[in-house]
């Protein structure tokens, strides 16, 4: 499931009308950093386009995960305020948009876009968490015992998961003409 539907999905019209105008695209080229492990990050990042790829310093030629269009990036840095923990650069040509952290903390001000905004990041770090976690107990579960991928999703978040594809596909295209 992409992430970044989990946050979209809690926004309404005009949070998105918003992010879409304080908001700026990123092109990254095959190869280009995102996000250096270590230095600290002044965004929040929705992938839009093209795949990128995670990886930490003590292993630099093996890539942990692979991040596709439609998820978010700096997260957990934009919420705790540490550096990251991960390097993320593009595999291929990629566009991400680039949300201002000074920014979005104003806006976070509004309650009613805060207590939206951080509904959604919980949720899209509960479904991460929880994908790791299954993801780490595959190993040892039989193949029969391994559940759909969305299973345990809360049933409400799926009820608005196509809104959310709407506005996700929204914000795409205001932001890539």
């Amino acid at each position: 499931m992409t992430k970044a539907l989990f946050i979209l999905g809690e926004l309404d019209n005009d949070d998105l009308d918003w992010i879409s105008q304080k908001s700026k695209k990123k092109i990254l080229a095959p190869g280009e950093t995102l996000i250096y492990e270590g230095q600290t990050i002044n965004a929040l990042y929705i992938v839009l386009q093209g795949t990128l790829s995670v990886s930490i310093k003590p292993l630099p030629n093996k890539d942990l995960a692979k991040i596709f269009s439609g998820e978010v990036v700096g997260e957990i840095s934009f919420i705790d305020t540490r550096p990251p923990l991960a390097t993320v650069k593009a595999i291929e040509k990629s566009i991400v948009l680039e949300i201002p952290r000074l920014q979005l903390i104003k806006k976070l001000q509004e309650r009613g876009f805060a207590a939206r905004f951080y509904r959604g990041i919980s949720l899209c770090l509960s479904d991460r968490m929880r994908g790791t976690v299954r993801r780490l107990g595959y190993g040892m579960m039989d193949s029969e015992e391994k559940g759909d991928e969305d299973e345990g999703v809360n049933p409400i978040v799926l009820k608005n998961w196509d809104v959310a594809q709407v506005k996700f596909d929204w914000l795409v295209q205001n932001t890539l003409d």
